[in-house]
């Protein structure tokens, strides 16, 4: 088989691509490991920057999102039981975040690439990539027991972290830069309506909590834990009583309490890869780079990454360039760090570190009575929350 570009994952990274390159007229395959019932039913982070949504609606994407999604012009901060509301949109010239799950940003993608009547192939096997540094890389694969191959002109690895893609570059190409944190999110989804309807970060003597949501009847919470966390010592009532004693608030504010339908541990690290492409391969996505999800920012990196890349590509097919593909890299990377950066210094102001003490604590507290209480700070935080500009 023979394509323009070879995506590898069908990711909210590989299917954004996918669907950019289409509407530039340019052919791709998308190979995924997964079944299409597995990556439309893996629950991930819900929160979609402006530039993300603008985005999805611009490039015909966005139906669903515009009726179901949940718009949020403010995020609260809680610490010493009170809330502290900073008004995004009025801060940022009506930017604001919306809430809507990253599965169904998978669906809505997937469909529009089976809608455009454009190949992907599920459950493929021993897939790897090879001559890199060829005019013509190629992707091989095992499908129904039969070897397959595909040559590109350009392969995109969007396999996320633990994908085969990053690691085919030579060894010494690429320097990664990895920060793992000493805790872990316990996350639960409640089938409660959000008593809340914007987000609440909590600071708290006995660790960070989020409240959160993914639809109207759905709550989604997180409760800061150890990473090697044993989920059969969290039963649901010990989870409850926990969240309550670290959100209630002064003015009586909890949340609501209904049914577990899902309960998890997650790890938190921040890793970059530089550079992110080696000859005709491009990384993006989970497979360049993590973020503490603290910032809700790892789909809306992806999402950014691509839109660099299918500019390069499409620059490269409609006139030959190539200086664009060449500066891919060292584009994405300069917002990567500045959302890595943010990503960190929310973690940090808002998590119990081992072995802090009474500094440590009157520090966190002072901080985040600066950003709740100064325009300039809160305006800062507004303007990477929102999301930094695509382009």
């Amino acid at each position: 088989m023979r394509t323009q570009v070879g995506i590898v994952g069908a990711g909210p990274a590989g299917l954004m691509l996918s669907h950019l390159l289409h509407l530039a007229g340019i052919e791709s395959v998308i190979l995924e490991c997964r079944s299409r019932q597995y990556i439309e039913d893996r629950v991930r982070a819900g929160v979609l920057e402006q530039g993300t949504v603008d985005l999805m609606i611009e490039t015909g994407v966005g139906e669903r999102l515009s009726r179901e999604g949940l718009r949020h012009d403010g995020v609260w901060f809680s610490f010493e039981g009170r809330r502290h509301r900073i008004h995004l949109s009025e801060l940022t010239d009506g930017r604001a975040i919306t809430v809507y799950a990253q599965q169904e940003v998978v669906k809505d993608l997937v469909q529009a690439r089976i809608g455009a009547g454009e190949p992907i192939v599920f459950g493929v096997e021993d897939l790897s990539v090879h001559d890199l540094d060829s005019p013509l890389p190629k992707i091989r694969y095992r499908m129904d027991d039969v070897e397959q191959e595909i040559t590109c002109d350009f392969i995109a690895g969007c396999d996320g972290f633990h994908g085969v893609c990053r690691g085919s570059a030579p060894e010494g190409v690429i320097t990664a830069y990895e920060r793992v944190y000493p805790f872990a999110w316990l996350g639960i989804l409640a089938e409660a309506a959000p008593t809340s309807e914007e987000l609440i970060y909590t600071y708290h003597p006995r660790g960070f909590s989020l409240f959160s949501m993914r639809s109207p009847q759905i709550t989604r919470l997180y409760l800061q834990c150890t990473p090697d966390e044993d989920l059969a010592q969290w039963p649901d009532d010990r989870i409850w009583e926990e969240l309550f004693r670290r959100t209630r608030t002064e003015d009586g504010w909890t949340p609501g309490v209904g049914p577990v339908i899902q309960k998890g541990v997650t790890g938190m690290r921040s890793f970059v890869i530089e550079p992110m492409q080696y000859g005709r391969l491009f990384l993006a996505g989970d497979a360049a780079h993590i973020v503490p999800p603290t910032g809700a920012k790892g789909l809306n990196l992806a999402i950014s990454d691509v839109l660099v890349l299918s500019r390069a590509v499409e620059a490269f097919y409609k006139s030959g360039r190539k200086d664009l593909l060449d500066e891919y890299s060292a584009q994405c990377l300069s917002r990567i760090w500045k959302v890595q950066r943010f990503s960190w210094w929310m973690t940090s102001m808002l998590h119990l570190f081992p072995g802090s003490d009474g500094f440590d604590h009157r520090r966190q507290l002072a901080e985040l009575d600066y950003i709740t209480s100064s325009r300039a700070a809160m305006t800062s935080l507004a303007e990477n929350y929102v999301g930094l500009p695509l382009d």
